[in-house]
């Protein structure tokens, strides 16, 4: 289940959040789950929404060329560097209604808590709605992000949303965005007016349920390097007739690439390693395979993350030698296509540690945990920001329609905000 409900926390500083959540499910079903196609309708819906909720708290509003949303609670002292609360709201198709949307009304939710209390800190709160963070519509890491930040490659422009074929600037263009701001990689935001980004994000994995806990402060997040369009190349034959010397069957060249990654993974991990690689999208092409053919072509795509920048490298290294291995021995090739991919990112220590006193104060229950999964507070690190990224519990993992983000989890992570911005507030 995606919505939210619990009358028992109408009355509270969750209210907000609640009717929040219950509308976006309203608006973007797609069942399955929700869809929030970047640069689509759904995703504009919950940016028109989030504009809302900013008039309605009188906060500052703002957008920038492509099409990031920027909610301002002035501080005491506007002119400084300020903080940055923030996160996506695309989902992936037929996803869930929490990945992303829930680290937006987060920020919301905090400055909605820090005005009713009357707590206003010396430095401006933003709350940033980023644009296009899943790369399942445009096979780019942290568009918005990075190009908010002046450092996304003018080249995406170019790239194609994965179910209308449009490029990145035609879908920026129809929305009345401004695609020349990429391609003169003009910054928004500059990391010397940014006093540090915090985003609150639900876990996609399934640690914090399994150890009861309400919340994790991540330490790092892992990079990867990713083929999406892949081939394995062989030779079409007849099934009964060709005999197995004599194949150059695509399918059995792919499986014995993932067996022996499977393999290094395993060695990766005896040493002590951290990494995840992932095989799927597997199809031959149906207008030329049938039941008795030897294929001769077979597609997918390769994900590898790791936090270690020399995992990341090994593990391509092997690519390429088992790849090179497979090729020699069965007669096939592999078309990679075109390579994406993104640095691992360290995550700020004494943010984190203020985090950490933060929960503690407010007798939140967390851990530290490392993130496998991607988010735009890596863009914010690498332009060497001060960057925090909280996790809050969520059953069922990600990336799927049953999402079942608790709202008292989700009070915890706001709870350990408001907490560390009423204590900082003047610094």
């Amino acid at each position: 289940m995606t919505a939210v409900s619990n009358p028992a926390l109408s009355n509270s500083g969750l209210a907000l959040a609640e009717r929040l959540f219950d509308d976006l499910l309203a608006h973007t079903s797609d069942e399955p789950g929700v869809t929030r196609a970047a640069f689509g309708e759904g995703e504009d819906y919950a940016h028109r929404l989030m504009t809302e909720v900013g008039r309605e708290l009188g906060l500052e509003i703002e957008t920038d060329g492509v099409g990031n949303l920027y909610l301002t609670y002035a501080g005491q002292e506007p002119g400084l560097p300020g903080w940055i609360v923030g996160s996506h709201l695309d989902s992936v198709p037929h996803g869930g209604n929490f990945d992303g949307a829930a680290g937006v009304i987060a920020g919301l939710s905090v400055i909605s808590t820090l005005k009713r209390r009357g707590v206003r800190p010396r430095r401006p709160i933003t709350v940033m709605a980023i644009r296009a963070e899943e790369s399942t519509w445009f096979p780019v890491s942290y568009l918005g992000s990075r190009a908010a930040l002046g450092r996304l490659p003018a080249d995406a422009l170019v790239t194609a949303r994965a179910d209308t074929g449009e490029t990145l600037a035609a879908h920026m263009a129809a929305l009345g965005w401004r695609p020349e701001d990429i391609a003169a990689g003009r910054a928004h935001l500059r990391p010397e007016r940014v006093h540090g980004f915090i985003e609150v994000h639900i876990e996609q994995g399934p640690v914090l349920e399994a150890e009861a806990l309400p919340v994790g402060l991540v330490t790092a997040i892992a990079g990867s390097f990713r083929y999406r369009s892949a081939r394995c190349l062989g030779e079409w034959g007849h099934s009964g007739a060709v005999p197995r010397g004599h194949r150059i069957d695509a399918v059995f060249g792919l499986a014995d690439l993932v067996v022996a990654l499977d393999a290094f993974w395993g060695s990766l991990e005896a040493e002590g390693q951290e990494a995840t690689i992932t095989v799927g999208q597997v199809a031959t092409p149906t207008e030329l395979h049938a039941f008795s053919k030897v294929p001769g072509e077979v597609a997918f795509c390769l994900d590898v993350r790791s936090r270690s920048a020399d995992v990341l490298k090994r593990i391509e290294e092997e690519l390429e030698r088992v790849s090179a291995d497979i090729c020699r021995r069965r007669g096939v090739r592999f078309d990679w296509g075109e390579r994406t991919g993104s640095q691992p990112a360290e995550l700020d220590v004494a943010l984190r540690r203020g985090l950490a006193d933060a929960a503690t104060a407010a007798t939140i229950p967390f851990r530290e945990m490392p993130s496998g999964a991607g988010h735009d507070t890596a863009a914010f690190s690498a332009a060497g920001i001060a960057s925090a990224l909280i996790f809050v519990r969520n059953q069922n993992g990600s990336h799927n329609p049953d999402e079942a983000m608790r709202l008292e989890d989700f009070g915890a992570a706001v709870d350990v905000l408001v907490r560390y911005f009423t204590d900082n507030a003047s610094s």
